[in-house]
Formats: C-alpha cells, sequence, structure tokens
C-alpha cells in the first residue's frame, strides 16, 4: 500500500477500464466505414478518469476528406450505452436518442475542405463498453448516403463550455520580454532572491504535459489564457508542470507531437506546434507574475508512467534522460520565468522489487543519490542559475552499514515510505553540488490515508504523531538542522474523512514551518485526489481552494508574487512591493 491512485489501488482500478475503453478505440476502429471512399472519419479514446462515482472518457475525432471537392453538413453516428451521456464537447454539436449519439458540426466547421480535415471531440460520463465497430459518416448527397437532409439537427449542448474568442486573442495578456533579475537560491533552509530577501514559494501542479496531451489537461475544454490567469489571479506564484523525457527528447529532435486542445475556445493557437504552444504558455506566465517549475514526471509519455520507478526505461536511456534535462535548461537559460527543475519525480521502488531506486555511495546504475547529482549538473552547466530539486526514495535501510547495497529481502530491514518521500538517505549521503550547492532544494511527497494506508494512519493521530511517526525523519530534519531548503512537491486529496483531518494537519504544518509547497493538483482528473476545478476545467471548487488559500504567501491581503517587477495575477503584489 505504498501510493495515490494516480499512483495507487483506486487509480489501477481506472487503469483496467482505460485499458479496455482504449482497445475498443483502437482495435476495432482506427478507420471505421464512412460515407465514401475519399472521406473517413476516426475516433480516439484520450484520457479516462473517475471521480464521484462516474467515469469519464475523453474521446477525438478527426474527419478527413482525400477528394477534390469539399464536403459540407456531416453527421457521424455512433452507439452509445444507455449509461452514456455526453459531458461537455467541443468543434460540434450533438444528438442523443434511442441509444445513438449523432455528433454534427458547429457553426464554423460544418465544411471540411477537399485535401483536408476537421477535428472535434468530447468528454463521455460512463460510456460503457464504447464500441465505435459501427461509427458512421453521413454525407448529404453522397451515393452511399441517399439521404439528404437539408435541416439536420443541430442542437446546442448546454454543458458546452462557451468562451467567446477572435483571432485578436483578447483574452491573452500582452507578453513583456523575458528578464534574468528574479532567479532564486538558497540560504540554509530557506529560499532567497538575489538581495537575500527570504521568498516563499507556494504553487499548484498542472499535468497533461506527461500524458500523451502535450499540453495541459482539460485545455479540451477551458481557455488557456483564462485559467493561466486565474491561477495567478488566485494567488499561487509557481506553477510545477509535469513533462515526460521523451516529449521533451521530441522536440530537441524537431518532432512536434500534437497538442490536443480545442481550437473553438483557443483559436489563437491553431497554426502553432506543441513546442511553439509552450513557449506561448511561457509568455502568459511571465504576463500574469507566474513563475514555472519543470518536473520530470516520467521517462516516457504516457498518464501511467509515473509507475515505472526510475528517470529510465527500455525506450528511454539515463543518457537521454539527462539530455531532456539539459535542452530544456539551456533552451530557457536567459528566461527566469522558469525558476526550478524538479529532476525526477518520485523514484520508487519497494523490498524485492527487481528495479528500485537506492540511495548511497555506490556506483550502481540505480543510485538516485549519484544520478541525481548528474541530473543537477545537467542543468546547472546550461543555466547555473536555476534551482534544482531532489526528490527521495521509497526505502532507506536501518542498518546502512550492514546493508549497504539494499540486498535485504526483509521488509523489518526498511523504513518505508511515500514514493519519493524518503530523504533519509540525506543524513549519510548528502547530495553535493559543489559551487552549485546554493541552488539545492530538496523535495518530498507526502499524502492522506485517502490516497494510501500507511501505519502513521492507524492510531488516532495528531500533527505531532504524524512529525514523530513519519515527517521528521524522513526529511523535516533537512529544514531543521538548517541543511537545505524543503518544498512539498506534492499534497492533496479529497476534502472528505478520513482524509480532511490529514489535509488540514499537514496544511498547519507548512504555514507553521513556512515550507514551500505546490499543491496536487489543479487538474480535475486526478483520480484518487480531485483537483481545484471541476470538471469543465473552469469552474473552481471554492471550497477547496478556500482551503489551500491560506497557504499561499499573502501581506495585507495580497498574493505576493516571485517576480521583482511584474504583479502576481489582478490580486497580487511583485516581490519588490513586499
Amino acid at each position: 500500500m505504498q501510493r495515490k491512485a494516480k499512483k495507487a489501488i483506486n487509480f489501477l482500478l481506472v487503469m483496467v477500464l482505460a485499458i479496455t475503453l482504449v482497445s475498443a478505440f483502437q482495435l476495432k476502429s482506427a478507420f471505421p466505414r464512412a460515407a465514401t471512399s475519399d472521406a473517413s472519419v476516426s475516433l480516439k479514446a484520450g484520457n479516462t478518469w473517475q471521480s464521484a462515482g462516474s467515469t469519464f472518457l475523453q474521446v477525438d475525432g478527426t474527419i478527413t476528406n482525400k477528394g477534390k471537392a469539399s464536403i459540407t453538413n456531416w453527421k457521424v453516428t455512433v452507439p452509445l450505452a444507455p449509461s452514456g451521456a455526453v459531458n461537455s464537447c467541443w468543434n460540434m454539436d450533438y444528438d442523443l436518442s434511442d441509444g445513438i449519439l449523432t455528433i454534427t458540426p458547429s457553426d464554423h466547421n460544418q465544411t471540411v475542405p477537399a485535401g483536408g480535415s476537421i477535428t472535434f471531440g468530447m468528454i463521455l460520463t460512463n460510456p460503457g463498453d464504447f464500441d465505435t465497430e459501427n461509427t458512421t459518416l453521413i454525407i448529404p448527397g453522397s451515393p452511399n448516403n441517399p439521404e439528404d437532409p437539408t435541416d439536420p439537427a443541430n442542437p446546442q449542448d448546454p454543458d458546452d463550455p462557451v468562451d467567446p474568442t477572435n483571432p485578436s486573442n483578447p483574452t491573452a495578456k500582452p507578453v513583456p520580454p523575458p528578464t534574468t533579475d528574479d532567479w532564486l537560491y538558497t540560504d540554509g533552509n530557506k529560499i532567497v532572491d538575489k538581495d537575500g530577501k527570504e521568498v516563499w514559494l507556494t504553487g499548484v501542479n498542472w499535468f497533461g504535459y506527461n500524458t500523451g496531451t502535450n499540453i495541459f489537461d482539460g485545455v479540451w475544454a477551458c481557455n488557456l489564457n483564462t485559467t493561466i490567469r486565474d491561477i495567478a489571479d488566485r494567488g499561487f506564484n509557481i506553477l510545477r508542470i509535469p513533462f515526460s523525457s521523451e516529449l521533451i527528447l521530441q522536440w530537441k529532435n524537431g518532432i512536434y507531437p500534437k497538442a490536443n486542445y480545442n481550437d473553438y475556445i483557443n483559436p489563437y493557437l491553431d497554426g502553432m506546434n506543441s513546442l511553439e504552444i509552450f513557449d506561448y504558455v511561457v509568455g502568459q506566465c511571465r504576463a500574469n507574475g507566474l513563475k514555472i517549475m519543470i518536473d520530470i514526471h516520467s521517462a516516457e509519455t504516457d498518464a501511467a508512467g509515473h509507475f515505472a520507478p526510475l528517470w529510465y526505461t527500455d525506450k528511454i536511456s539515463e543518457e537521454d534522460y539527462l539530455e531532456s534535462l539539459a535542452w530544456m535548461a539551456n533552451r530557457y537559460k536567459n528566461d527566469d520565468t522558469i525558476v526550478a527543475y524538479d529532476l525526477k519525480n518520485e523514484p520508487h521502488g519497494a523490498v524485492g522489487d527487481k528495479v528500485r531506486a537506492i540511495w548511497n555511495d555506490s556506483d550502481d546504475p540505480n543510485n538516485w543519490k549519484a544520478v541525481a547529482e548528474k541530473a543537477a549538473l545537467a542543468v546547472l552547466s546550461n543555466n547555473p542559475n536555476a534551482l534544482v530539486l531532489v526528490e527521495g526514495i521509497q526505502i532507506y535501510p536501518k542498518d546502512i552499514n550492514a546493508n549497504r547495497d539494499y540486498s535485504s529481502r526483509n521488509k523489518d530491514d526498511y523504513y518505508n515510505t511515500w514514493w519519493g518521500g524518503n530523504l533519509r538517505g540525506v543524513k549519510d549521503f548528502p547530495v553535493e553540488l559543489g559551487k552549485y550547492q546554493n541552488k539545492l532544494v530538496y523535495s518530498p511527497h507526502d499524502y492522506g490515508p485517502s490516497v494510501s494506508a500507511q501505519p502513521w494512519f492507524e492510531k488516532d493521530y495528531t500533527m505531532q504523531s504524524l512529525y514523530e511517526d513519519c515527517w521528521r525523519d524522513n526529511w523535516m530534519y533537512i529544514h531543521e538542522e538548517d541543511i537545505a531548503p524543503i518544498l512539498i512537491g506534492e499534497w492533496g486529496g479529497f476534502m472528505t474523512a478520513p482524509n480532511i483531518k490529514w489535509m488540514t494537519l499537514f496544511r498547519d504544518f507548512i504555514i507553521e514551518h513556512k515550507l514551500h509547497h505546490t499543491f496536487w493538483c489543479f487538474n480535475a482528473n486526478s483520480g484518487d485526489t480531485g483537483g481545484l476545478v471541476l470538471h469543465d476545467f473552469t469552474t473552481w471548487d471554492e471550497e477547496k481552494y478556500a482551503f489551500v488559500k491560506e497557504a499561499l504567501w499573502q501581506k495585507n491581503g495580497k498574493f505576493v508574487g516571485l517576480d521583482h517587477e511584474i504583479p502576481l495575477g489582478a490580486n497580487g503584489i511583485t516581490l519588490s512591493d513586499y
């Protein structure tokens, strides 16, 4: 019982369902039968997640016209289980009756040009075994479709997010040029600015660049500009962005996997490749006074990629991993919007696992301490100004001298905690960065009982008992002994019992000790924690936000940003004004 369903049992159930659904799409209907030999429709399953007893499935569709003439007023039909419903959609309208989902164009994509294509998409709830084998593309007037409806049904979806935009991109903020005066440094257990002023990093996670969406998850439903603005306006001063090494290496090699977004709500992104869109994200964060932390969340691009315990796989080597960090650091070395790099999300591995992260002074390829030093150098040799964050592992020997090589297979010989949460090895084998030591931050993760049962939750726990049973010896001693700053890279969960008790104690502990943190997460589609927004990725969960707001950096009712010149959103101040 070690992790969250993003990394734990509940998530495994979701993944079983996801595999079933994805297989239904990929194996049964890569290109279902079309109206003519020159036009085809394809449907593809994206992310799937569960919340409040419902299953949500993202579906993306493409109509391709290889003919020499344009086609208009297309229609797509596909069976949908009686339990199924459309939660939201983009670039389409729909009608659902008698178990048939009929998809029709929006006003702006009724025509599929010759030699071109159009896209649409939707979020389905409780789709069951969504079998696309009988998907049909209907084109009025086609020989294969003699029916020629002159006034096809085109109902408006009441759940379809509406955010009027136009080519002038009115929702964007003007982007100022990058600067280089906001770099951060460490001083004992504090993080400080260039003048030695103490700062407090209080941020949030927004994933998607690691999952195959190749942009933030949720931009299939929300406006990217206004969402970044909302995050800044609500006082989060740093955005931790999970990435895969694989995507970064593709960008490095001139390959740009398609970014999955709603082009009706975000038309200003059309014509940009996925790297250009990320550059656009960096610009909008800068315009809103919001800093960025890059997190290498997984080696491979996969919504479940974080299950792989290490920074390398059969597909991505250690050298590849290091190169991905080096390339990002070099590309953005003159832009202090990106101020930090979390070198690897949650290295882990349990007692007896064939592949597991260890922490010692060896040259073992799985020694995270040694690889973290290499990874830090990969970043800092390209950008000596960035912060580097080193997470912990999962297990650490109780007697490091007798079991330095982790050869024991007795669970009682190890301290065991959350993936990435065990930093006991720092006491024996601290990360050594030489002249870059003032760039090192340690970054454990911590979660509550709704994510996974742990021994310290078995009794009627208190803040003091959690401190003694888990936090102090796993990582808090690093802060207390002034070794380095601590940034809690992930914490969060549902606002329900029994989790809310742990959430409250941990939030208050963060505030009491002014620990840096990035809350997990903004996304609605985190199966075992939920998010700060609901499933439209636009409506905020105000109860959860009010809870987290207390742990955000504030002064006199204003949120404090990390930029010396640009205030943090509409409700914040600059670091110079603090």
